[in-house]
């Protein structure tokens, strides 16, 4: 487990635009009540906010998530981070998983999911980017939305029409996933912009949390706390309360405020990247 950064109550962004932003976070982690090793890992460093969930035993696992956060993290303290920049540490990362100690013949991999500072032609924008099962939602207006998609057997088949959304949380193969950070594959993440909004907040966590609640318990967990820590904490509460199988890892993010220069466009819209 490697933990890169915590949490800030207000930090303030200055644009190269010339927009302001205040933003405040809260990570933490806990092992759960069966593992007896914590491999997920975090960073929770402006621009960057990224959960990576280790797979492939506990030494590589735990080796290979923080690989990924520590790449990650090379690029905080900058206003910015872009796809290029992400991409760039994946691939740096998966190199690190190769020369680490404790990688068996199977080899090591990670899931990541993640939220960056960035811009789309010029317009602030949140890069949000996944691989693997870990997730990022957003909550506006008490509206709470699911920016990734798994990338896992039983996402194939609830996509294929064969089982339900419900079924799949259940389903036997629940932890297959299809696509990872390692194990010799490049890693190919997909890419989602999202406006930055004042008042909008970011919730990135691994699979632990998502496999103890349902969408409408982090939606209330999310609601009932104003404060990013408190947000956090009541999260990862829960998930053990409701058994706690699995490493839970949880970023909250607050979007306090957007001070835009006097005459700049807004685009309250959000799309692939490709």
């Amino acid at each position: 487990m490697t933990q890169i950064g915590n949490g800030n109550a207000r930090h303030r962004v200055d644009l190269p635009d010339g927009t302001e932003l205040e933003i405040s976070w809260a990570a933490t982690t806990d092992a759960g009540l069966r593992r007896e090793v914590n491999e997920d890992s975090y960073v929770a460093q402006a621009p960057i906010f990224a959960v990576a969930d280790g797979m492939g035993g506990h030494a590589a696992g735990d080796f290979a998530s923080a690989a990924v956060v520590t790449r990650l993290a090379e690029h905080g303290g900058k206003p910015l981070m872009g796809t290029p920049e992400i991409d760039q540490s994946l691939r740096l990362a998966v190199q690190d998983m190769g020369r680490g100690a404790g990688v068996t013949d199977e080899g090591s991999g990670t899931t990541v999911t993640g939220a960056a500072l960035g811009a789309i032609s010029d317009e602030p924008a949140w890069i949000v980017f996944n691989i693997g099962d870990s997730r990022v939602y957003r909550l506006v207006g008490g509206v709470l939305e699911q920016l990734t998609v798994d990338h896992s057997i039983v996402q194939e088949l609830v996509d294929a029409g064969q089982i339900t959304r419900e079924e799949a949380d259940t389903h036997p193969h629940s932890n297959v996933i299809t696509r990872a950070v390692g194990f010799h594959e490049a890693p190919i993440p997909d890419y989602r912009a999202i406006a930055i909004e004042e008042g909008m907040r970011l919730l990135i966590c691994s699979d632990g949390l998502t496999k103890e609640l349902t969408a409408y318990g982090i939606r209330h967990f999310l609601m009932a706390n104003r404060k990013a820590d408190a947000a956090a904490r009541q999260l990862v509460e829960a998930a053990l309360g409701n058994g706690g199988r699995d490493n839970v890892t949880v970023i909250v993010v607050d979007v306090l405020k957007v001070a835009r220069p006097s005459g700049a466009r807004h685009s309250a819209g959000g799309g692939d990247l490709h």
